[in-house]
């Protein structure tokens, strides 16, 4: 029995050998021949093979293999139910074999040339909770693959996921080409839509995704004659490009894991979409012509398609079209640069917004009307100006249009003359100079109370700005970016080492408080394949997901427990718990995993405090039974409101009806305070009220001492602070709570001392 130590788990969390092989300059073969290879390498196997899911035969596949017979490829198939390949694809779950042919399940292809090879251990290949294919290796020896095999082939399987899921949707591409009208493009001179900050931002209009597309069907009327060499030129260049977005991301966003282009790469080397191009210019084709038409060819084919995160790859195609079209024309159009520009889109995702940051793009403009939170948020962290404006007209504004966001006024100039360009400009500077403001050690009111103040971080460039503001620790670290902003499931040694810097960074006897993934409704991952839901915020999401998914739930509390060990002050957090039964499975499955790393010898950190976030209506009538279990408390005020007057958030159609000052929001957070007070547990505030200057009385005299808000709030919100009696605050607080219809209430609102003047 081989008895190697398990410190092979964690050799591929570092990407740069992954990397290398998904840029490298070869077809999607080489790549998974290379993905072979790599694993066979780290596990010490003679055998490493990849077996793909056909969706039009339905046949399990032999599409790579590092030591099997390389003749076998593409020729060896069976169905999910046959074989031991079958086995774990239908089951989902690892087979491991100390002599695989004498299990009466094993399926003999001669032509694969297995006899060699006794011990045998496969694990299903997942995107999301779509089955993709499986992972096998293979070894002379019998009973050579232990339990610390099946973790680190698992961990191979979940980080090679994503890539070779493109590889399979690339390399089984079909479709025709669509022909798009042409737009007519029409504006007004002044649009008005609404941000949350001040900032003003001017650029060149980066055209919409809609007139982006057109760019590709539009024909070249330049007259200029490109060649062979022309194409090849763009198409080193375009990978050139790419690579050095990669490295920047893997520079400065962690939590993209530097794979965000994984696609791009696999489509430049792919036969039928570069190479079919290459075939067409050989034959005379002119080259920007043929890049318009298969472009559009795959666009169409994934846009047709009825799963989400398929029709997000039509994006992917969109962008690596545009880049080689602005790399093959000798004199670039702004149809294809971002630099500098300001975006216009109907709607964007998070793995958008970062592919823009990196192009340099000045500001966002949503003309859907509306934006999920987390857009928001992500705009915000990446200090990218954002205006969401319902004016659809927006998106057809000519590529030489030039624009000036004020996002203090949610103005939207369009062509501005010289003058009001000069007054945003002096504008702009005044506020540089007042910006820098002096922070204090610690916020106190008038009259002496102390009151915390914590930041909210959503990307790790974030801490530190808020060590900078001097934020007394982390009241909230949403885990959801680094799964929103990939296109799959980030492995646990990916997530492992984004909590790790997030916890050596945040070091120093401060609180750091991690929530688990918070994704569904508004937030929906594409890859996860879940179904439409007919309304999502009433769905699954937040915790339920996660319990429904315990391999999800289960890899990212792993991630953290291993992260946290020797760390002082970390504390986890479950989003969304509507009951106590709730809050102790969840809790049990943080004990499960704690006591699974003990068991394999992994250093983890097993005593750490568990809260959760207080969202729904549903728990206050237990909140002093919840307050006996959890170690803390913290209040989400944007959900929370949602669902205690019923009115989506997002909806503009019911927008005054979310008011956090109704009776049943305020009495709410009171009764959570003093349940909280009552059980000598910390209770915080971090949603949008935590830093609005108008309800900070209110919270601190309700007995709220800690607030968590994302670090450029932070001077204004201890300036509020430091503006208010406590005493004062609690008698406003008294009259508020004693409001019960929503209009009295609000003459108390306008009141508040914290009101600006």
């Amino acid at each position: 029995m081989n008895t190697r130590e398990p410190d092979h788990l964690n050799l591929l969390c570092d990407l740069t050998e992954l990397t290398a092989i998904i840029t490298a300059d070869a077809d999607i073969e080489t790549f998974l021949a290379g993905a072979t290879g790599l694993v066979a390498k780290h596990l010490k196997a003679h055998v490493c093979s990849i077996y793909l899911f056909d969706g039009n035969t339905h046949d399990l596949i032999l599409t790579a293999t590092r030591g099997l017979n390389p003749d076998a490829v593409n020729q060896v198939r069976m169905k999910p139910d046959e074989g031991l390949v079958g086995q774990c694809y239908s089951t989902g779950r690892i087979l491991r074999e100390g002599n695989a042919q004498a299990n009466p399940g094993f399926k003999y292809f001669a032509a694969a040339g297995e006899e060699p090879f006794n011990s045998f251990l496969c694990v299903p290949i997942r995107r999301g909770v779509e089955k993709v294919g499986v992972l096998v290796v293979q070894h002379r020896e019998i009973d050579h693959f232990t339990f610390f095999d099946e973790r680190a082939l698992k961990t191979a399987a979940t980080q090679l996921g994503g890539a070779i899921e493109n590889a399979r949707l690339i390399m089984a591409l079909p479709g025709e080409t669509h022909e798009q009208k042409e737009i007519d493009p029409g504006f007004p001179p002044f649009v008005r839509g609404k941000s949350d900050r001040a900032g003003v931002a001017f650029g060149m209009i980066r055209p919409s995704r809609k007139n982006r597309k057109a760019v590709i069907h539009t024909p070249d009327t330049s007259g200029k004659t490109y060649t062979l060499e022309d194409f090849k030129t763009a198409l080193e260049k375009t990978t050139k490009e790419l690579k050095e977005l990669q490295e920047k991301f893997a520079a400065s966003l962690p939590e993209s894991a530097s794979l965000i282009f994984t696609a791009h790469f696999m489509m430049l080397r792919d036969k039928k979409f570069t190479g079919k191009m290459e075939e067409k210019i050989r034959e005379g084709r002119p080259p920007v012509e043929v890049v318009q038409e298969l472009a559009t060819k795959y666009i169409s084919f994934f846009s047709e398609s009825p799963h989400a995160y398929l029709r997000e790859k039509a994006v992917d195609v969109e962008d690596l079209s545009i880049r080689l079209l602005s790399n093959l024309k000798a004199a670039r159009r702004t149809e294809t640069a971002a630099r500098g520009s300001i975006v216009v889109a109907e709607d964007l995702y998070p793995s958008d917004i970062l592919k823009l940051t990196a192009d340099g793009i000045r500001g966002i403009i949503l003309a859907g009307g509306g934006a999920t939170s987390h857009v928001t948020i992500l705009s915000r962290s990446l200090d990218i100006p954002l205006i969401i404006a319902d004016d659809p007209v927006l998106l057809q504004l000519p590529e030489t249009t030039r624009l000036l966001m004020d996002t203090g006024q949610g103005n939207i100039y369009i062509n501005p003359d010289q003058k009001t360009l000069d007054l945003f400009t002096a504008k702009t500077e005044a506020e540089t100079q007042t910006e820098i403001r002096t922070v204090l050690d610690k916020t106190l009111t008038r009259d002496g109370s102390r009151i915390r103040l914590l930041a909210n971080i959503n990307l790790l460039s974030e801490i530190r700005l808020a060590k900078e503001l001097k934020a007394e620790g982390v009241g909230l670290y949403r885990t959801e970016f680094p799964f929103l902003i990939r296109p799959s499931f980030p492995s646990e040694d990916e997530q492992y080492l984004i909590y790790k810097k997030l916890f050596d960074q945040t070091e120093g006897g401060q609180v750091t408080t991690v929530r688990t993934l918070d994704v569904g409704g508004e937030k929906a991952l594409s890859y996860a394949g879940s179904t439409k839901e007919a309304n999502p915020v009433l769905g699954l999401r937040s915790i339920r997901f996660a319990l429904k998914y315990r391999e999800v739930f289960d890899t990212q509390v792993r991630a953290i427990l291993r992260a946290a060990y020797g760390k002082k002050n970390v504390r986890l957090m479950f989003p969304l718990i509507s009951s106590i039964d709730e809050f102790l499975e969840a809790k049990k499955v943080v004990a499960d995993c704690a006591n699974a790393l003990q068991t394999e010898g992994i250093h983890h950190e097993s005593d750490i405090d568990i809260g959760m976030m207080i969202e729904l209506p549903s728990v206050l009538t237990t909140i002093n039974e919840f307050a006996k279990l959890a170690d803390f408390f913290a209040i989400g005020t944007n959900d929370f409101i949602q669902y205690m007057v019923g009115a989506d958030r997002a909806n503009k159609l019911v927008a005054d009806h979310y008011l956090a000052h109704h009776p049943a929001v305020t009495r709410g957070i009171k009764t959570i305070a003093d349940a909280a007070r009552k059980a000598r547990i910390d209770v915080s505030v971090c949603g949008e009220m935590a830093h609005d200057p108008i309800h900070i009385p209110f919270l601190i005299g309700a007995g709220i001492t800690t607030l968590s808000v994302d670090p450029k709030f932070i001077p204004d919100v201890q300036q509020t602070i430091m503006d208010i009696r406590m005493a004062d605050a609690r008698i406003y607080a008294d009259n508020l709570l004693a409001q019960s219809r929503i209009s009295d209430a609000a003459k108390v609102l306008a009141s508040s001392p914290g009101k600006k003047r």
